[in-house]
């Protein structure tokens, strides 16, 4: 399940109806920001985990 042509025409339409066409590049550039930056975090999981385990495991021993 997911998003036609049409429907997601309709949307890019709705968006530029509500914001302008100004505004619209910026708010691309956000949504795009944001999806590499979730993408890169469900990629790299395991690099971030252990330095906040082991630095909250020193905080309680302190």
């Amino acid at each position: 399940m997911g998003l036609g042509h049409w429907e997601l025409m309709l949307v890019v339409f709705v968006v530029l109806l509500l914001f302008g066409g100004k505004k619209f590049p910026e708010l691309a550039k956000g949504l795009g920001k944001g999806l590499r930056e979730f993408k890169k975090s469900v990629k790299e999981p395991e690099s971030e985990e252990p330095s906040q385990v082991k630095s909250a495991d020193q905080k309680d021993k302190e």
